[in-house]
């Protein structure tokens, strides 16, 4: 001891053993090693008391044994164990409170406390966890006490006795086992303290250990009472003792049958045999305790037919893990309890001693064992039949308790569970590899689909395997990061460099890591998971808008499938009415795709970028009996790479509608625009005919009605529909922060001018009273076309008489013949007999469209959408269709009625 740093520890342990017991170092080699094994324990004394208190009647206790010398040099020797780093309180006051129930014995002797030391400590095995991180062993030197520090960590176990890394506890050694004398260090390679604090010291001398009177009072729970075990009778033959059961209920402990304590089959419990002569209180404290054992098979039976199972997958693995753990730890504290039976078996200590083990002692100490063992067990039953994610909800439900020791272990539970699926996690945002065999992840993966519907369809959501820890709006990210990558590579085949995208940080190593990510879910959780997305989305966008010139082929859509760029559509309606005007059956794409390239040269289209032009083509729909080249055309844009993420099939089928729409309406607009010049022409020339002016005042009429309805519709279409649907469309797009955002926002947009220009099925009806309505206005066309045709032919036919009649006159001759003015006046009677036909026909058609007008005029205002109802009013802004339709009154007061409620 001379060689070793006189201010450690161990010295200064040594030497208060030294002057309690009066004894030289050589002879208290035993108390030195059960003060240090008390010191090195992890037990929670049942009643805490104040150190300072204890050591104050230690002292006193010496004064009043006038040992003033040993009450200064105690005082002295407690000072400098205060000081000392690594002993906390409760490894002084367990240790001071041996010396203080020392002092108040009345027969003690310094024979006394050999006994002392070299008995068992019940209490040890009390099994209240210590959650904060102690040394592991106490070192013979500072250099070796911290090199212990360094290696030791926290325990979440069922028993306190010993520091467990993840991997599980350290083992105790076989040579410090109860009933094997102490090693050297050398020959252990371990530090001395370790292998002190985990053996159990047995006296050497029998005179010792036998002593009756000289072992001390337990340092757990006291016994109610101390009984006397009474001489068996002859009569009690079948009266099982109480050390018996106690053996029995250890065995019983490890779900092992006992001699008389066995499994029955029938009611699923342990019970006691029948035939065994008992008192009532040791069967009922019997039966309580078999209860550990129901528990400790439930648990174990299990994890055994897990543990086997690789279907159940890497968080069932991590989770049989940690209930192996906490078994493990069950396990040692039943060695502890083994190791005092077979001291009390090896030195002869009977039933009649303070410090045996008995059923009551056994009630009080596995106390908290078993309730963590029913927290197990029901973790387990709650646990059945899931996997993965779902497991882990699962633990982490059941973790929201008041009991802070419970709450503590599921948490220790989940930190191991979760494990995986932080690192499944990390794999995922970080490098976009998902190596989920078992499908335990909740992002899941579809290899069957293609890299074109990669973003759409290939990665989803399990929301089943979800975990409750993290939240719908963290898991939605997760997903588009990695999403976001593998877009990134496979489909804009980008290999991003790590400057670019934050490189794959340190992920939760150890499920030490993962319980300090899930006690920091809002913190550093969601920072990490933010960080990740906003950068993998950003530079996703930036990728799309620079490479793939995302926001110009939006542009693009607008400018020409919705007729946007207006110079360009009037100037290829111009150049296409020739070939349009013919049957669908004769046109041919590649003269159609000409006058396109041509319109292109001639309008402002010409300076877009070339990458956008080379899209743009002509699209013939499929021909119907009778159609025309205005019912076949369309534009077509193709689309392909990562720009068709975002304009899908489904999408560019939005556009097509719309622009079959728009290009009808644009075709209304068109043909009474050429209705308005024909009439504008005409009106000088025909001022000759009186016999027309009915028949042209019809024609004016009519056409202004469907001039002024048409200019409502583009109107409505134009500004309510595309322009302010666009609007909202641009500034989403500029705000967005994913691709997911852009998609939606684009989504919108097209349902939204799908409906509101009433291509919805819930608008079918609508649209076919507007489809009827340009039906009526393209025979208005051809009905004032005929009427024009007819007239100036006549007209013709009249001047040409009358240049006739004039020339002869000027010859000197007749201008007409009797013959040939009873001809002429019969051709113009024949032609003034078809104004009639003319003006029926024309009354006909204003009737049809009058009436299919008002028909949608009463749907408009029967429509849920506030603009529709809007644009009736537009149409009918002086009642003039109102006045010939009661069902259009009735709707129109009915309107106002709600309009005037609501406000």
């Amino acid at each position: 001891m001379a060689t070793l740093d006189q201010k450690s520890p161990n010295v200064l342990l040594q030497s208060l053993c030294c002057r309690i017991t009066g004894k030289s170092e050589a002879e208290v080699a035993h108390q030195f090693q059960y003060a240090v094994r008390v010191i090195g324990s992890n037990y929670a004394p049942t009643i805490e008391r104040d150190e300072f208190l204890v050591s104050e009647k230690i002292k006193k206790e010496l004064l009043k044994q006038r040992r003033e010398a040993d009450a200064a040099l105690f005082s002295e020797l407690h000072r400098k164990l205060q000081t000392q780093v690594g002993i906390c309180f409760s490894f002084r006051a367990s240790f001071l409170l041996v010396l203080e129930n020392q002092q108040e014995r009345k027969d003690g002797t310094v024979g006394n406390y050999g006994a002392l030391f070299a008995q068992a400590l019940p209490r040890d095995a009390h099994s209240t966890p210590f959650y904060c991180t102690r040394p592991q062993s106490l070192a013979l030197s500072y250099g070796e006490r911290a090199a212990g520090l360094s290696t030791s960590m926290g325990t979440s176990g069922i028993s306190s006795l010993g520091v467990y890394t993840l991997n599980g506890p350290t083992p105790t050694p076989q040579s410090l086992l109860a009933g094997q004398p102490p090693q050297s260090a050398a020959s252990t390679g371990q530090p001395l303290g370790s292998r002190l604090a985990w053996a159990l010291p047995i006296s050497s001398s029998p005179s010792s250990a036998l002593a009756p009177h000289a072992t001390r009072p337990l340092l757990g729970p006291p016994a109610p009472s101390t009984r006397v075990v009474r001489p068996r009778r002859d009569g009690d033959a079948g009266e099982v003792t109480e050390a018996a059961l106690v053996r029995d209920i250890l065995y019983v402990f490890q779900g092992i049958d006992g001699k008389f304590i066995k499994m029955s089959a029938q009611d699923n419990c342990y019970k006691i045999d029948s035939k065994v002569v008992l008192c009532k209180s040791l069967r009922d404290m019997s039966s309580r305790l078999a209860e550990l054992g129901w528990l400790h098979n439930k648990v174990r039976k299990y994890t055994d037919a897990r543990s086997l199972d690789r279907a159940f997958g890497l968080v069932g693995q991590s989770f049989c893990a940690s209930l192996h753990q906490e078994l493990k730890e069950y396990y040692r504290l039943l060695s502890v309890l083994h190791s005092q039976l077979q001291v009390e078996d090896d030195q002869g200590v009977n039933l009649c001693t303070e410090s045996s083990l008995t059923l009551r002692r056994l009630l009080v100490w596995m106390y908290d064992p078993k309730v963590r063992l029913k927290t197990l067990a029901a973790l387990v039953d709650f646990c059945q039949g899931r996997k993965g994610g779902e497991l882990a909800s699962a633990v982490h439900a059941y973790g929201k308790t008041g009991d802070p020791q419970m709450r503590a272990l599921v948490q220790h539970i989940l930190s191991l569970v979760s494990h995986p699926i932080l690192n499944f996690l990390y794999r995922w945002i970080y490098d976009g590899e998902l190596e989920d065999t078992y499908h335990e992840f909740f992002v899941a993966s579809d290899p069957n689909v293609k890299t074109d519907r990669l973003w759409h369809d290939k990665y989803s959501l399990r929301k089943s395997m979800i975990p409750s820890f993290i939240t719908m709006d963290q898991a939605r990210k997760v997903l588009l990061i990695g999403k976001s990558i593998n877009f990134l590579h496979q489909v804009c085949h980008d290999r991003t460099p790590q400057s670019k995208i934050p490189p794959a940080s340190k992920s939760a190593d150890t499920p030490k890591d993962a319980a300090e990510l899930l006690s920091d879910l809002e913190g550093a959780f969601q920072e990490k998971i933010d960080a990740a997305y906003f950068d993998t989305s950003k530079y996703l966008l930036d990728v799309l808008n620079r490479n793939y010139l995302l926001l110009e082929h939006l542009q693009a859509m607008r400018r020409y499938l919705l007729l946007g760029q207006g110079d360009f559509i009037r100037h290829l309606m111009d150049l296409l009415k020739p070939e349009l005007a013919r049957p669908a059956t004769t046109l041919y794409q590649h003269n159609l795709t000409g006058i396109l390239e041509t319109a292109v040269r001639a309008t402002n289209a010409q300076f877009d970028n070339a990458e956008i032009l080379k899209r743009l083509d002509v699209r013939l729909l499929e021909v119907s009996p009778g159609d025309t080249g205005w019912d076949v055309f369309s534009l077509d844009y193709h689309v392909d790479g990562p720009i068709a993420t975002v304009f899908t099939r489904e999408c560019m089928g939005h556009y097509l509608r719309v622009f079959n729409f728009l290009w009808r309406a644009k075709r209304m607009e068109y043909t009474l625009t050429d209705i308005w010049k024909g009439q504008m022409c005409n009106a000088k020339l025909l001022k000759t005919m009186p016999e027309l002016s009915g028949v042209l005042h019809q024609c004016h009429i009519l056409a202004s009605e469907m001039v002024h309805f048409i200019h409502q519709m583009q109107y409505y279409i134009t500004f309510e529909v595309l322009e302010c649907s666009w609007d909202e469309l641009w500034n989403k797009v500029q705000q967005a922060q994913d691709l997911d955002h852009i998609i939606a926002a684009h989504d919108v947009f097209l349902d939204t001018i799908i409906s509101r220009c009433l291509l919805d099925n819930n608008s079918r009806s609508l649209l076919n009273q507007l489809r009827a309505i340009f039906d009526q206005i393209i025979e208005f066309q051809s009905a004032q076309d005929s009427l024009y045709r007819s007239a100036l032919e006549e007209l013709s036919l009249r001047l040409q008489y009358e240049e006739k009649k004039q020339q002869r006159e000027e010859e000197g001759q007749w201008g007409v013949t009797a013959e040939q003015e009873a001809e002429e006046k019969k051709r113009v009677q024949e032609f003034q007999e078809t104004i009639p036909k003319m003006r029926s026909q024309l009354r006909i058609l204003t009737h049809f469209y009058q009436s299919i007008v008002q028909q949608f005029l009463v749907l408009l205002m029967t429509s849920s959408d506030e603009s529709l109802r809007f644009l009736s009013f537009r149409l009918d802004f002086n009642e003039h269709y109102r006045a010939r339709e009661p069902r259009l009154r009735a709707s129109l007061g009915a309107t106002r009625g709600r309009r005037l409620s609501n406000i």
